[in-house]
């Protein structure tokens, strides 16, 4: 008995799509997807924020949060998009950490040093993130896997 071919039907759809974008698509379909991303993006707004508001961790609750961000979409979407979860850190946390650069009484210190302070977050971030999303991929595993 011959079992049936299944395609995905967005396979189909830039295979048979012959506009500017389609070679793009079907070379870099699979690295990164936007609706993923603007999800990370989301969370790790959220994460942000709601780390940075607890008074005793300060700067430190922002990364974790950015953390529990990754680690809620790696749990939630139980795929490998590290790609979006890392780069969705990364930007919030850069932004983030500049802004509070800016909010605070480090204005000079920005002036002069901007591009090394948004450097220092963003590669924060992108750990937190990258970390989180690690662990909420190992915990979903471990919670799927079956016992033999």
């Amino acid at each position: 008995m011959r079992r049936p071919e299944f395609r995905r039907t967005d396979d189909a759809d830039t295979e048979a799509s012959t506009g500017r974008l389609a070679g793009l698509r079907r070379r870099f379909g699979g690295v990164f997807a936007l609706r993923p991303f603007l999800l990370a993006v989301v969370l790790s707004l959220v994460g942000l924020v709601a780390g940075g508001s607890i008074p005793v961790l300060g700067a430190v609750g922002r990364f974790v949060g950015i953390a529990l961000a990754g680690f809620v979409l790696a749990f939630v979407v139980a795929s490998r998009r590290y790609v979006e979860a890392g780069l969705a850190g990364a930007l919030t946390a850069g932004v983030g950490f500049v802004m509070s650069a800016f909010s605070t009484a480090l204005l000079p210190v920005v002036a002069d040093y901007g591009i090394q302070v948004a450097g220092i977050g963003t590669t924060a971030g992108l750990i937190a993130a990258l970390l989180g999303h690690y662990f909420g991929r190992d915990l979903r595993a471990g919670l799927t896997r079956e016992l033999s």
